[in-house]
Parts: C-alpha cells; structure tokens; sequence
C-alpha cells in the first residue's frame, strides 16, 4: 500500500489526540513547508515527521513500506528538478514533498475516520444557514480518505502481479491493470452510495 494507507490502531499520545487537533496540525505543517526554503529546517520537520512515526508506534514494516514509496516518488522529482533547475531548489521540492506525504501518512495512520467525518462534520455546521449539507461535507472527507487508501492498495496489488509475472519494469502492464481495477472501484463506490440513496 503506497504511499497512504488506513489507520493503524493504537494507543500512543498521537492515537489520542483529538482528530480536530490533528487535522489542523497538518494543514499548518503543510503551509509551513511550502513557506519554508531552507533545506535545513525543512530536514528538520522531516526528522519530527519520522519522530511521530515512533511515537505513534507503527509498525516498523508499515513505516518502511510507505518509506519506500516516498523515496521513490521523490528521487525521480529531485531527478526532473535538478536537470530543469538546480540542485539546493531540487532539495527543496522533494523535502517538502516527503515531510507532507510523510505527515498526512501519520495522519491516517492514528485518526479513524469515523473520527474525521465527525469533526469535519461538527466543523461545517455553521455553514448550514447557506444552504451547505455538513453530513454531506462529512461524508466527502471520509470518501477522500478512503479513496487515497484504496486506490493506493490497488497500486501496491497491481505492481506486485507485474512483479510476479516478470513484468514490473513495463508501464503497460502497470497502468492498464490499474486504470481497469481504479474505474471498477469508482462503479462499486457510485453503486453503494446510490444504495444509501445519495444524491447525483
């Protein structure tokens, strides 16, 4: 499963604060990194970022797992930004890219999102007087949590079948696979929520 997955239960002082609370943090770590232009700090909110993991107490192979994933995605962005720009900017993007991925996986990993949609849901309730439906705001969050994590488990299945078949260095047999696998989700994930009489 990369690069978000679901949440991990547990029992660590990041497992119990409010999902609120944690929601906010993420926002404000996410507009500080984009702020920031030093390598340096931006190392630094890295190092707290794997920290959290530890805190948090997940799994060692979970956290190498979604390690693996971010490297990846951050090694070919450094690639792309050092031969377009130069190397401290290409430092730059890809530390920032990995202590955001690196901290909204932490955010799932200890908030359930029963948990999400409730806050999201207590959060938007002034806008009710506009005519704005917070179950519905609500229930849009916790799909968007869950589609990151399904659709990033259909990419951990997909690329391991290609493995198996001898096949992981070929695009194709990645991106057909995954685009059939990603639409057949959408129609299960349109179906239910007809099911439970949503609106179009």
């Amino acid at each position: 499963m990369n690069p978000l997955v679901g949440y991990e239960p547990g029992t660590s002082p990041l497992h119990r604060v409010p999902a609120g609370v944690k929601l906010v943090a993420m926002f404000a770590l996410a507009v500080l990194v984009v702020l920031l232009g030093s390598p340096l700090w931006l190392g630094v909110i890295c190092v707290l970022v794997v920290l959290g993991y530890f805190v948090a107490g997940i799994p060692a192979r979970r956290a190498l797992r979604q390690l693996r994933a971010i490297v990846v995605l951050v090694v070919v962005v450094f690639a792309v930004q050092w031969w377009l720009l130069d190397p401290v900017t290409a430092a730059v993007v890809c530390l920032r890219i990995a202590a955001a991925l690196g901290a909204a996986n932490l955010f799932t990993a200890t908030t359930r999102i029963e948990d999400l949609v409730s806050t999201v849901e207590r959060a938007a309730g002034p806008l009710r007087r506009f005519g704005a439906r917070p179950e519905r705001i609500g229930l849009l969050a916790g799909l968007t949590l869950q589609a990151v994590a399904a659709l990033s488990g259909i990419a951990g299945e997909v690329r391991e079948a290609a493995r198996a078949r001898g096949a992981d260095r070929s695009p194709t047999a990645f991106v057909v696979p995954f685009l059939v696998r990603t639409l057949r989700h959408a129609d299960e994930l349109g179906e239910a929520l007809a099911a439970r009489g949503e609106g179009d």
